[in-house]
């Protein structure tokens, strides 16, 4: 028989992984990537369960995944110097036609801003403690990458 912590944990773990997957998959733009983050998270969860689940484990838990694919970020970004311009997708390629790729265009400061406020219905001040920023960088990340999607999805409704 499970112990009281197993079973909580097994509940926490059918009811927000649906949730988490999606909100890793909108920050990431990749399925794979997304469900390691999730599975990671969530291991780190359990490991911390005895103290997370008196709190709010749905919040440490996205946390946990902010900051891994953060983490996943800095350790992926090299400069590389080159003396060619890249090209730059045009409004119709088909790339920038689906929500999570227009996401992924976005600065990562910017996407994460969007998706936990909009996608997870998180307040400005959950969305700055979740991300450690100020509310106020919270308002300005989220305003620009409103703004930044608005004008990625009208330019290929316009072109339909």
């Amino acid at each position: 028989m499970r112990s009281t912590h197993e079973q909580e944990f097994a509940e926490f773990f059918d009811s927000s992984s649906p949730r988490l997957l999606s909100a890793a998959w909108m920050l990431t733009g990749d399925g794979h990537v997304a469900e390691e983050l999730v599975q990671e998270a969530l291991a780190r969860t359990y490991a911390r369960w005895g103290r997370v689940r008196r709190g709010n484990p749905a919040a440490y838990t996205r946390r946990t995944i902010v900051n891994l694919h953060t983490d996943r970020w800095r350790k992926r970004r090299r400069e590389v110097l080159t003396d060619t311009v890249p090209e730059r997708p045009t409004a119709d390629d088909p790339l920038s036609v689906d929500l999570v790729r227009a996401l992924a265009r976005l600065p990562r400061r910017e996407r994460e801003c969007v998706v936990l406020r909009h996608y997870l219905d998180l307040s400005e001040a959950e969305t700055a403690r979740t991300l450690g920023v100020g509310v106020g960088s919270v308002k300005k990340y989220a305003m620009n990458g409103r703004r930044a999607l608005r004008e990625l999805l009208e330019g290929v409704e316009s072109h339909d």
